[in-house]
């Protein structure tokens, strides 16, 4: 988790290895918020822009910490959040542990 709230703190993309879907592969996302989801597991709510992807196409995705693995900070910025982006998490999130 360090990595990813250091790369929402310093705004730099991310890559890594998701295993928690139906289409297994790397992905390379805007990190925006680390929080419980509301099945209470540690998740990154992120701006998707390239990599594997279930659902195709940009855009926000949800992924499971306990999917995750190969984490880097790419020296990539991002210039901020995406619409539609609620740093207290919405209904979506609880118990923040890092966000934009």
């Amino acid at each position: 988790m360090n990595t990813i709230c250091e790369a929402i703190a310093k705004r730099l993309l991310i890559q890594f290895y998701y295993s928690g879907d139906k289409v297994p592969g790397t992905r390379i996302v805007e990190p925006h918020m680390v929080a419980y989801n509301k099945r209470n597991h540690v998740s990154l709510s992120g701006w998707f822009v390239g990599g594997a992807t279930e659902s195709g196409g940009v855009g926000w995705r949800e992924y499971l910490l306990s999917e995750m693995s190969n984490i880097i900070m790419l020296n990539e910025h991002f210039s901020g959040p995406r619409p539609g982006y609620r740093s207290d998490g919405g209904k979506m999130f609880h118990n923040v542990q890092c966000a934009l």
